[in-house]
């Protein structure tokens, strides 16, 4: 039923000839279905692995000339730092003060980092688990329908741009090896340890190949659109059982804290656009706040350096996930 309410929700979005219908169909379908009571199930493995395939479309996209162009990306990638903690020391207040969150559940809620990451860190830490993953689901969700409508409408950007090219024209060869390079990446990431070892073990695989010369495409235009569909019901589906309780404080004061991390982020894309250490498209997706897979496909359907985007975005989790514990320690001590 929930495979066939997203497929149901991809097709209308079609028909009325809205953006991104492969991602935002299945996620308004079944966000509509989860809040209407109908029990949907995500497809558990299926959608984390629906993840490899933008991995190894990003990792894809590192090439030795990008290699080339990294220093140049340092200036901006140093204020990573500084922007998450000004989200922190704005969010955890936010949280505590307005949604009445324990301390806790709020400080973890503020965290911009993975949220697979920050609620298992939080449940660690005794966190409102519910609340928690609320949070994160809600700021993806909100920064998902917010964020195309901005490049549409501020920026001028059509998302339009072929994700990739068409099975019929990608050698059998080199789909084989993308094949493989996303499921040697994906279990070997998981079975290391790798954090977001769906998205990173793919992509650290097939960048190599694509530095030594094996990769030169993108995987095709099919499973790309099919990683779309199912991350899309996947956020939808994250809300089944939600109460109107839990409406009211988890998912309104994720939906208002978007607003604050909007105000930040913009604030940081004026700042690297003004010091021209970005363009306005790269900085504005470098430095908003979503998901690593769903900032990586806005960044190809609209066009924008994949690789800038990329970068940012991996320090932006990887910072968070390594300092997150570290700063909650020391702050309950004190």
């Amino acid at each position: 039923m929930t495979l066939l309410l997203a497929a149901a929700g991809a097709w209308i979005f079609l028909l009325l000839q809205l953006p991104l219908p492969f991602l935002f169909g299945p996620m308004a379908a079944a966000l509509v279905g989860a809040l209407c009571g109908a029990p949907l199930a995500g497809l558990g493995q299926v959608s984390v692995g629906a993840r490899s395939v933008l991995g190894v479309a990003i990792g894809t996209s590192i090439t030795p000339a990008l290699v080339g162009h990294l220093p140049s990306m340092l200036a901006s990638v140093a204020l990573v730092p500084l922007y998450i903690a000004v989200i922190g020391v704005t969010g955890v207040p936010f949280f505590r003060r307005v949604c009445g969150f324990d301390p806790v559940t709020a400080f973890y809620a503020a965290m911009p980092g993975g949220a697979a990451d920050m609620t298992i860190f939080g449940q660690e830490a005794g966190a409102n688990v519910r609340q928690l993953s609320l949070v994160h689901v809600t700021r993806l969700m909100v920064i998902m329908v917010l964020a195309p409508i901005i490049l549409v409408n501020i920026y001028g950007v059509g998302l339009t741009h072929s994700v990739g090219p068409p099975t019929s024209e990608l050698p059998v060869l080199e789909m084989l090896v993308m094949a493989l390079a996303a499921l040697i990446g994906w279990r070997g990431g998981a079975r290391v340890g790798l954090f977001g070892a769906a998205i990173l073990g793919p992509l650290i695989v097939s960048a190599i190949l694509s530095l030594a010369g094996f990769l030169h495409l993108r995987p095709p235009r099919e499973a790309l659109l099919a990683a779309q569909f199912f991350i899309g019901m996947g956020i939808g589906v994250s809300y089944v059982g939600v109460t109107l309780r839990e409406l009211r404080t988890a998912v309104t004061g994720g939906a208002a804290f978007v607003l604050i991390l909007g105000a930040i982020a913009g604030a940081m894309t004026e700042l690297v656009t003004l010091t021209g250490l970005a363009p306005p498209v790269e900085g504005f997706l470098a430095f908003m706040p979503g998901g690593q897979a769903e900032m990586s496909m806005l960044a190809l359907v609209s066009g924008a350096d994949l690789s800038f985007v990329v970068v940012h975005h991996l320090t932006r989790v990887l910072l968070v996930i390594l300092g997150a514990p570290i700063v909650f320690r020391l702050m309950r001590r004190t």
